[in-house]
């Protein structure tokens, strides 16, 4: 059995390939500080979006989803998703459902594990999120309200 079946744990709706292939690219950002810095939090929220369905749970997608709405659509710096996902994560006791969308965009984590330099591989995820963002769009407005949990009075 291939290392990449042993490990997959089967939580997001995807092969032990593609879970395989994530590995790579979050192994790439981990290794190099500033591409970590300006993109992590972003490969992981749209990999998560990406693959949601299955045993993923509700809040874990209204997470992932809200973090990608933090940065396209608040402007927030990847850097500073984390914490503010926290704060929402320990503040809402009912997540609501959001429909996976049937097409989730032709881009994918396959996409990023090809890029050949640090800028191309944040350019690539960059565009990546921002496509999943998008074809998540009929939630938006919901996902825009569960926002206001990430922020502090004095934000």
């Amino acid at each position: 059995m291939p290392a990449s079946e042993r490990r997959y744990h089967g939580y997001y709706h995807a092969s032990p390939e593609c879970w395989s292939l994530y590995e790579e690219v979050l192994a790439a950002e981990i290794g190099n500080g500033v591409l970590f810095g300006q993109v992590h939090s972003l490969t992981v929220d749209a990999y998560a979006a990406q693959h949601a369905g299955g045993p993923h749970p509700d809040k874990s997608v209204c997470v992932h989803l809200v973090g990608l709405c933090l940065v396209m659509e608040r402007g927030l710096a990847p850097i500073d998703v984390a914490p503010r996902l926290q704060r929402l994560a320990s503040t809402v006791r009912a997540w609501p459902h959001f429909t996976p969308p049937a097409d989730r965009g032709p881009l994918t984590v396959f996409d990023v594990a090809g890029a050949s330099s640090p800028r191309e591989h944040a350019d690539r995820v960059h565009a990546w999120a921002a496509q999943v963002w998008s074809s998540w769009s009929a939630h938006h407005r919901p996902l825009l309200e569960l926002t206001r949990g990430c922020f502090a009075p004095d934000d």
